[in-house]
């Protein structure tokens, strides 16, 4: 599910439109998990397979098994992450066994950035961080298009100035 449209993100009435992060978001997380751990896999069944025996070769199946669970989870992870934009603030959600819900004012954003590492833009992802005055409401989207992130920021940054807070 790719992200909705700058328009889908708005509210409507008093519920916010939540807005999902993009598959290539999850497809870099999952292809980076299968890249490690079947690296691990296949140098741990060489070094156990030559040095102790073939028998303990058996042992490179763990990561294996790693990489499925891990398969699963980012999959639940993924699709917890959300994001809505109201009049006031800004909602992320994210979690799957503990949920967390982080109310951004708008008022109180200090800083606003769009950044992407070489893997994120080479899936053409960029996540966007809000940095406030008090640490534990600063927050980060993951995984964002670059177009939306950059968006987003212009639009946050809009916003904060417009309702800022006085700081």
């Amino acid at each position: 599910m790719e992200t909705g449209s700058p328009d889908d993100t708005q509210t409507t009435g008093d519920e916010p439109v939540w807005t999902g992060l993009p598959q290539r978001l999850l497809t870099m997380r999952r292809l980076l998990l299968v890249v490690w751990l079947g690296l691990l896999a296949v140098a741990l069944g060489l070094l156990l397979g030559l040095l102790v025996g073939p028998a303990w070769a058996a042992f490179a199946v763990l990561p294996l098994a790693l990489m499925a669970w891990g398969w699963v989870l980012l999959g639940r992870n993924w699709a917890s992450w959300r994001y809505a934009e109201r009049a006031d603030d800004l909602l992320i959600s994210r979690g799957v066994l503990w949920q967390e819900e982080t109310v951004v004012p708008y008022g109180r954003m200090q800083l606003v950035e769009v950044t992407s590492g070489p893997v994120e833009r080479h899936f053409r992802l960029a996540s966007v961080q809000l940095h406030t005055a008090a640490a534990a409401t600063d927050a980060t989207i993951p995984g964002l298009d670059p177009a939306e992130a950059e968006r987003l920021r212009d639009r946050l940054t809009e916003l904060g100035e417009a309702r800022s807070a006085g700081l």
